[in-house]
């Protein structure tokens, strides 16, 4: 049986191949909910290009993703040194570190697709040092979360990715709604649980004023013992469900959790390759239930099978709340043919400051200006509040 796109998949390919092949100059932006089939849509935009395209991810993970996807559709190559390949074809995928200094070896260059883009800098960096070398070719952005940090007059905040100044997308192509996804079937129904562990006021923030300060979680942390809050609520949870995803602040404190939780197991960023990928396989064949990470797991982690996801921390990011949720979100149907329901448990105050992602929203004014909303509160394009 032929794989059946779904309709906002089909909408988004045909609007996207549309644009690469016309005649526009401006740089486009298309987005998609975290497990809304990416992959797919990537793969499908790319069958019928003609030139020279590159697709740029910020990852191994991603990346092999997404050339595993297009692999069912046509022939492409991998140029990345973390993947370990370095080959160049007509569809080349690879991670900007490995290409920012090899621009030469893309003359010519069509089309360039470039997936999580809110990872794109508009003043500086090596996406923008890449887009702007090659001015003729299309560019083309794909991602969940279309916002970007910046400094304004009036203070940090978060900016849709349309309106930053400078800005390197012009416009916004396609979008759909999370609830629409979600009504539809195609993403795991939620059960949300807010234990508001966490004091937020007691926190300090940090000189961008975009996130809470190390320090200050690290004294408040230690004043609450929040090792032992995290640790009975991993029980809790584990009880009635198969497994659980652990997001913590700090590595000590990650380090704690996991000594007084049996047979669980713990990623930083300080952990090895061929060792994250054996905790990881054990993690999804479920020899490991309990998975403690701090800061490695927010994007690129595709394990639909996962039950739920406990968010030991606060944050004031947008992006990493969205995230952190959305390794829950994908769709999972049990062997007795029952759907899975992700739960997400809560100890930071995050859903009362962000809102459920059921009801988060695109919305555009009168002027056509793009933001973020949640139950009557702008998320983005206005100054950060505590």
């Amino acid at each position: 049986m032929a794989f059946q796109l779904r309709p906002y998949q089909s909408e988004s390919i045909n609007v996207s191949i549309d644009f690469l092949h016309g005649n526009s100059n401006e740089n486009a932006l298309v987005i998609l909910p975290t497990g809304s089939g990416k992959s797919v849509v990537i793969a499908k935009i790319l069958e019928p290009l003609e030139g020279k395209t590159i697709v740029l991810q910020p990852s191994k993970e991603i990346l092999e993703q997404n050339y595993e996807k297009f692999s069912n559709y046509g022939k492409a190559s991998i140029y990345s040194a973390s993947a370990g390949e370095k080959r160049i074809d007509k569809v080349t995928f690879c991670t900007i570190g490995s290409v920012i200094n090899k621009k030469h070896l893309f003359k010519g260059l069509k089309n360039i697709l470039i997936d999580e883009c809110h990872l794109v800098n508009s003043d500086a960096g090596m996406y923008n040092e890449f887009i702007k070398s090659f001015p003729e070719a299309k560019v083309l952005g794909l991602t969940a979360t279309p916002y970007r940090l910046e400094t304004t007059s009036e203070g940090s905040q978060l900016t849709f990715l349309t309106r930053s100044n400078p800005r390197i997308f012009d416009k916004v192509l396609y979008y759909v709604q999370n609830d629409v996804l979600f009504n539809a079937g195609y993403l795991a129904e939620l059960e949300y649980y807010n234990f508001d562990i966490i004091d937020r006021s007691k926190l300090e923030v940090n000189s961008s004023g975009t996130d809470f300060t190390q320090t200050s979680l690290r004294r408040y942390y230690k004043s609450i013992d929040m090792p032992s809050r995290i640790v009975k609520t991993a029980f809790s949870i584990l009880s009635k469900r198969k497994n659980i995803l652990i997001f913590c602040s700090l590595i000590e404190e990650a380090v704690a959790v996991q000594k007084r939780i049996p047979g669980s197991a713990i990623l930083t960023g300080d952990t090895k390759k061929e060792e994250r990928e054996r905790i990881l396989a054990l993690f999804k064949k479920g020899s490991i239930r309990c998975l403690i990470n701090v800061g490695v797991l927010t994007t690129g982690f595709d394990y639909p099978a996962l039950e739920s996801v406990l968010m030991a921390r606060s944050t004031m990011s947008l992006s990493l709340y969205y995230q952190i949720v959305g390794r829950v979100m994908r769709i999972f149907t049990y062997p007795d043919g029952t759907k899975k329901k992700g739960w997400f448990i809560d100890m930071g105050g995050n859903i009362n400051f962000f809102g459920k992602i059921e009801t988060m929203k695109i919305q555009v004014d009168q002027e056509g200006r793009f933001a973020i909303w949640n139950n009557g509160r702008q998320l983005t394009n206005v100054p950060f509040q505590k």
